[in-house]
């Protein structure tokens, strides 16, 4: 298991490489309210979340205010027990 912290760079660099997004992308580019990644991708980005900030994230969890943006991704996953 990689000890590193979830950031919004380990993030991005996910959503590039592993989810293979060619567009440009920060913190705070819009992912699912603006369509660029669907559910599928989703999925995928829980389960990277989940591994990588040792976390469990709920269904209820996963909402625009939670799962948006990189730098909200981060932030939800640093607050969790």
């Amino acid at each position: 298991m990689d000890s590193r912290p979830l950031t919004d760079a380990r993030l991005v660099a996910y959503v590039k490489e592993a989810l293979r997004y060619d567009g440009e992308i920060d913190g705070e580019t819009p992912l699912f309210s603006s369509g660029a990644l669907d559910s599928a991708a989703m999925m995928s980005l829980i389960a990277f979340v989940e591994e990588t900030a040792s976390i469990q994230v709920r269904a209820e969890d996963v909402t625009l205010e939670h799962f948006d943006t990189a730098s909200r991704i981060a932030r939800f996953a640093a607050n969790q027990p």
